[in-house]
């Protein structure tokens, strides 16, 4: 054997297995436990995933502030705060972490990466699910805890929270992607405000008048909150009309972010 052929040779075995880009579902995986962990450690992200959340529900089941109807004030509140915790998490935890990634270039150089962008997508979409399953487990043990009776079919709360999710993502990467940083940051902590008050989360719908009460009917977190008090309150079966308004929501919200999400 020739020496060039010895050092082939050994130069294959230095590198076996051939270096390589991992395979794509691990690849998405280590990115969404990175993106994870980025979450959790941002004392401000947990404020308004965690924090918020559950003292609003612990406050506003405790004292009767608002009016929530027959029956213990933690049946009404539950679910809306259910449907707050997936608005913090998938819209404005998500838009203002994705527009300061944007700001700083971090999206330039992972859209560079081996990763593909919708692979990267895809793995902040499952960062946003893992982070909500953590915060729709204790704020279901909170609420437990308060005396909280929940009805109705778990297959209808899933479908309600997944759509939820998808809309409120697409909605919130619409608004990382197109706008700048800063104003990300205050225009997605108004919009979380306006929700919290007007979407059915703590004060009733049945408190506006008709015309701002069938406004507001559409907005898909008046969506979410009335299809989980439904079923989860009412023991309703599956919430159609709710569910049909977060489908749209989620297909306009995904398909504008697609279309009109900036990189740079």
């Amino acid at each position: 054997m020739s020496s060039t052929s010895t050092h082939t040779a050994a130069g294959a075995g230095l590198f076996a297995p051939a270096p390589g880009a991992a395979p794509l579902p691990r690849m998405i995986r280590a990115q969404a436990a990175l993106e994870t962990r980025m979450l959790l450690r941002n004392g401000e992200q947990l404020l308004l995933t965690v924090v918020i959340p559950a003292l609003l529900l612990v406050l506003f089941s405790a004292v009767d502030i608002v009016d929530t109807g027959a029956g213990k004030s933690v049946d009404f509140l539950a679910p809306g705060i259910l449907a707050l915790a997936v608005l913090s998490t998938a819209f404005t935890g998500q838009a203002i972490a994705t527009g300061f990634e944007r700001r700083y270039g971090v999206l330039k150089r992972l859209g560079a990466s081996p990763l593909p962008r919708w692979a990267l997508m895809t793995a902040k979409t499952c960062s946003v699910l893992v982070t909500e399953a953590l915060q729709i487990a204790l704020l279901t043990v909170i609420a437990f805890a308060l005396g909280w009776s929940p009805h109705g079919d778990p297959l209808a709360v899933v479908a309600l929270l997944l759509l939820g999710t998808a809309a409120f993502s697409g909605l919130g990467l619409l608004m990382a992607g197109t706008l700048k940083a800063e104003a990300t940051l205050a225009a997605a902590n108004l919009v979380f405000l306006l929700l919290l008050v007007g979407g059915g989360v703590i004060v009733p719908l049945s408190k506006f008048s008709g015309g701002v009460q069938s406004a507001l009917k559409l907005l898909p977190i008046s969506a979410l909150s009335d299809g989980l008090r439904d079923v989860l309150q009412h023991g309703a079966s599956m919430p159609w009309g709710d569910l049909g308004i977060l489908a749209v929501w989620a297909v306009v919200g995904l398909a504008a972010a697609a279309r009109f999400f900036r990189w740079e």
